[in-house]
């Protein structure tokens, strides 16, 4: 057997490895959501309608996940060390051209690419990890990387706030300026991971990454679309819905039966892994899911402007630091399904104190709900990620951690948009019923009027334009309230989701610890 290229590293320069990898990990899933609460500055700023502002954030989310699943074969191909350069590189590159994007189509194409280039730089952290250390060295990195995962998007919003707030939205990409081209010129001159196999790019295969790229992009398209257009009832949203579905099966088919696939589905034949996968993809959902929807109903009902919505949602990254430590020791002692019933409760328990929302909730409302989700976020990560690795056999482990990503960014895009879906539909529906009670006939409704009409009054203006003015804040409120009540249906959906999941918790199997040989299977 040959000798690893780690094996004379010293202890040092693997820390610093690791270090520099983390960080590039770090701000890939930290533009996930930097742009959250500053997506009315930059659809301002670009001349924008609101629906194509969305995809801002889409954009980014859909592209990091085809590459992601890519991750582990490119890495194989070219080695972990020049995938992880050059994906910092473009990063960089595709940074500064958001920063410059003159309209929303270059905006979204330029956060595309960076998705896209940035997406490598996620899962390939996890198998240098389980690489580089040993013992107990190696049962942190779960923990670490967990953190990372979890933290990086929760104070996106926050970051990204104070970012627009005090210098411009443009910052929110040059910031990775820095740290991009620290990494782009320190690792190529640090000790190899791993050696390239080339022979790799002879049996690459194209069919299905454009098999997994249609797919992915027509399901999202679904999913972003299809409330506006009535669903199946529009021809697009209907024949998209076809596409998804016929070359999703078509590259599982083509994943199952090509020697050198880009996404190793067989790794889900492992019943552990497949569930584990399972887990991580509702997590996904839900810390994307709600660090969408908080910023979004701070700044709908609230009135909240980008700081504000910042220093609202940074709660729940204070709390995920201060449990860390303890989640990096329970991970070592505690059943690793134990922790997943602990967090996946306190995460639902979370979402339904914000089922009690009302039009008069604010940031500091919300500081119960956000530290419980911040202290269930890490106790759902870890133990889900220690399961789908340690179930596996270590030649697996750098396909299989690239697909265990793939499903949380997956369930992070599918549930921002099935959350955008949702509040549409439910605003509508408590719209349509609050409406159904405002006639002549409603004692409560002709009092509210006439005690608007009694103060507007005051202002001597015309009697007509008074009651079209009274009218006019009456259909404000009742807007108001609809929405808050559709974000407390959000809250309460996304909590039963949580609690439900828990049902495939006997499926599991507690792993054996990781082998020793997962540090040549990582090459």
């Amino acid at each position: 057997m040959n000798p690893s290229p780690l094996d004379s590293m010293s202890t040092r320069r693997k820390f610093i490895l690791f270090a520099l990898m983390a960080v590039g990990q770090f701000m890939a899933l930290l533009d996930t959501q930097i742009v959250a609460s500053s997506i009315s500055d930059i659809q301002a700023g670009l001349a924008a309608a609101p629906d194509e502002s969305s995809w801002v954030q889409t954009a980014y989310l859909m592209a990091e996940i085809v590459m992601i699943p890519l991750s582990g074969w490119l890495s194989r191909a070219f080695s972990t060390r020049w995938l992880f350069t050059v994906s910092a590189a473009s990063f960089t590159l595709a940074s500064i051209a958001c920063g410059f994007a003159w309209n929303i189509q270059s905006m979204i194409v330029a956060r595309a690419v960076q998705g896209f280039v940035g997406g490598a730089m996620i899962p390939t952290v996890f198998a240098t990890g389980y690489a580089l250390f040993q013992g107990k060295q190696r049962a942190l990195i779960p923990a670490i990387l967990g953190l990372l995962s979890s933290l990086a998007p929760t104070i996106g919003p926050t970051l990204g706030g104070w970012i627009t707030d005090t210098l411009s939205w443009h910052w929110l990409f040059f910031v990775n300026i820095v740290p991009g081209m620290v990494i782009t010129f320190t690792i190529p001159f640090l000790e190899s991971i791993d050696e390239p196999d080339f022979s790799l790019l002879r049996k690459f295969d194209w069919l299905g990454l454009a098999l997994l790229a249609i797919s992915l992009s027509s399901l999202e398209y679904v999913l972003e679309e299809g409330y506006r257009w009535n669903w199946l009832d529009d021809t697009t949203i209907r024949n998209f819905t076809w596409l998804a579905g016929i070359t999703g099966i078509l590259f599982v088919w083509r994943s199952l039966t090509y020697s050198s696939p880009i996404v190793d589905l067989r790794a889900l034949k492992n019943r552990t892994f497949a569930v584990a996968c399972l887990f991580i993809f509702i997590t996904g959902f839900g810390l994307f899911g709600a660090v969408f929807v908080l910023p979004l109903f701070l700044a709908r009902v609230a009135g909240y402007d980008a700081r504000q919505i910042g220093d609202a949602v940074f709660v729940a990254g204070l709390s995920q630091i201060m449990i860390a430590p303890l989640v990096a020791k329970l991970s070592q002692k505690m059943d690793p399904r134990v922790m997943i019933i602990v967090g996946f409760s306190l995460f639902a328990f979370s979402l339904w104190l914000s089922t009690q929302v009302t039009s008069q909730w604010a940031g500091g409302d919300f500081f119960w709900p956000q530290t419980v989700r911040g202290l269930a976020l890490l106790l759902c990560i870890v133990p889900a990620t220690n399961m789908a690795l340690g179930a596996l056999p270590p030649v697996q482990l750098k396909m299989a951690s690239a697909l265990f990503n793939t499903m949380r960014n997956l369930g992070g895009a599918i549930g921002i948009a099935c959350i955008n879906t949702w509040l549409n539909a439910r605003t509508n529906l408590h719209w349509h019923r609050l409406t159904e009670h405002l006639t002549t006939a409603n004692p409560q409704a002709q009092s509210w009027l006439a005690n608007v009409t009694a103060h507007l009054t005051g202002s001597g203006a015309d009697p007509a334009l008074i009651s079209h003015r009274a009218l006019a804040v009456l259909a404000q409120t009742v807007r108001k309230e609809a929405v808050t009540m559709a974000f407390a249906d959000v809250f309460h959906l996304m909590a039963v989701l949580f609690i439900g999941t828990l049902i495939f918790v006997p499926l599991l199997r507690r792993p054996a610890p990781i082998s020793a040989a997962a540090k040549e299977a990582a090459h």
